[in-house]
């Protein structure tokens, strides 16, 4: 089952790159007492998600926190040393990047796709979401994998 507006996100650990090294942070470190806005894409560097998707809410990150957002975040079924990598070719500062390395999240929210036709095994589908203290407020849930217009950052920007 889908995860729906009004529900709280699922407890999972991620991992996220620290100056010391990989750390674990749950859904309430990242979340609670706190408005994030969340994407999720399939895989770092992929070439929707590192061209198209990401891109733009690196760019308006000002903009967006200016809407009353605390934080932005980017989750992907990558292990932490390359969602660290992606952070630094992005120029992702700002931007928190959460390992899903397991697809915990994903499955959790049941929005895990089946990436094994193309080699990438379980994946996250796409999207983009506005979570208030672990809440769901906005959900944008793209159709196709290789698309980012839900989910990008002009659709969320309308949102808030």
């Amino acid at each position: 089952m889908t995860i729906q507006v009004g529900e709280q996100l699922p407890q999972v650990t991620f991992r996220i790159m620290t100056a010391e090294g990989p750390v674990a942070k749950t859904t309430d470190d990242i979340f609670k007492g706190r408005k994030v806005v969340l994407i999720g894409v399939p895989g770092a560097f992929t070439p929707t998600c590192h061209r198209n998707h990401l891109p733009g809410y690196v760019q308006k990150a000002s903009e967006i926190k200016t809407k009353g957002i605390d934080a932005i975040a980017v989750t992907s079924v990558n292990d932490v040393f390359v969602m660290d990598a992606w952070s630094k070719a992005s120029d992702g500062e700002g931007v928190e990047f959460l390992s899903d390395g397991n697809a915990d999240f994903a499955k959790a929210l049941g929005l895990a796709m089946d990436g094994t036709g193309f080699g990438l095994g379980t994946r996250s589908k796409r999207y983009s979401m506005v979570v208030d203290n672990g809440v769901v407020a906005t959900l944008n849930i793209e159709d196709t994998p290789s698309q980012a217009n839900l989910s990008g950052v002009d659709n969320l920007l309308k949102a808030l």
